[in-house]
């Protein structure tokens, strides 16, 4: 694999290999310690990130390798006018590995074509998260045992969250999937992926303004925050950014075994009431990101 823009780069099997991987990688830490060093890794950031540049760096560091790079675009020559793609062909001087985010749709995909290394999207713009889909793929893993059989809820933003998209590519290649969209009318799934992934496939679904009606139903509940950076008009922000709240007491009619998760960062859609609950695992979540992207640099850069 030369590069990962898009979670269906993977196909299953191989999804499932970096899953046993990570796995294998937090029973047996010491194990994986010195396999990246003398590598490289660069975060090419242009869009700001807490957990996905951490984590990747985090993983690096673990691997036994190094890390350089940028947190934001003003603090590299793009300020100056410098082009992704030239930024990609001198970083690739300097690197055995690029992990890159964003703001622009697509810009990762323009970049492997004149990367010399590999190139990993951590982001771009509103359209594809694929690391983020192993992270979450990871934990449901981890928490259900399993990646079949199950009614996943996404609720929030589902027209920009990224998140949201890998992860129905994702799941939908799984038997036995069932998802519940739940969202306002102006932030609802967009039709292509209705069209190209759920209809196409024949996976079983359904669209609601409603959380709690649906709530008792479902084996994971996967939130999202309002994306204030997504939105061209203020006001329209202002008005959905606090539609959904879940709290303690809406969760009185959810399942007792439920998996609660949030690609995080949270603003106000989960009350801070939630984070004791043991179905709360959104920061096992995070933790579960360093691990699989560990995996994830592994298997880019052919180590065993």
């Amino acid at each position: 694999m030369k590069h990962l823009i898009d979670i269906q780069d993977l196909s299953v099997e191989e999804i499932d290999e970096l899953i046993k991987v990570a796995n294998d990688i937090i029973a047996n830490k010491e194990k994986y310690s010195p396999k990246c060093n003398g590598k490289k890794l660069a975060t090419l950031f242009f869009e700001p990130s807490t957990r996905t540049r951490l984590s990747f760096e985090a993983a690096m560091l673990e691997l036994g390798g190094s890390v350089l790079g940028f947190s934001e675009s003003s603090s590299s020559s793009v300020s100056k006018g410098e082009s992704v793609s030239d930024t990609i062909r001198v970083v690739g001087c300097y690197s055995d590995i690029i992990a890159m985010r964003h703001p622009k749709e697509g810009a990762p995909l323009v970049a492997c074509q004149r990367s010399t290394v590999p190139i990993i999207n951590a982001g771009d713009g509103g359209h594809n998260h694929p690391t983020q889909t192993l992270t979450d793929l990871l934990t449901i893993s981890r928490e259900k045992g399993r990646l079949n059989q199950m009614t996943i809820g996404l609720c929030g933003d589902l027209k920009f969250g990224r998140t949201v998209h890998s992860l129905i590519n994702a799941m939908s290649r799984y038997q036995g999937i069932k998802f519940v969209l739940i969202s306002p009318d102006e932030l609802k799934i967009p039709d292509y992926v209705k069209t190209n992934v759920l209809d196409k496939l024949g996976i079983e679904y359904c669209e609601t303004k409603d959380i709690e009606e649906y709530l008792p139903e479902l084996d994971v509940l996967y939130m999202t925050r309002v994306q204030k950076e997504r939105f061209f008009n203020e006001a329209d922000y202002i008005r959905l950014k606090d539609y959904y709240i879940l709290n303690k007491a809406k969760l009185e009619k959810a399942k007792k075994d439920l998996t609660i998760l949030h690609p995080l960062p949270r603003v106000n859609e989960i009350s801070t009431d939630v984070d004791d609950d043991p179905r709360a695992k959104y920061f096992e979540q995070a933790l579960c990101g360093k691990y699989i992207r560990m995996a994830l640099i592994l298997k880019m850069l052919g180590i065993e």
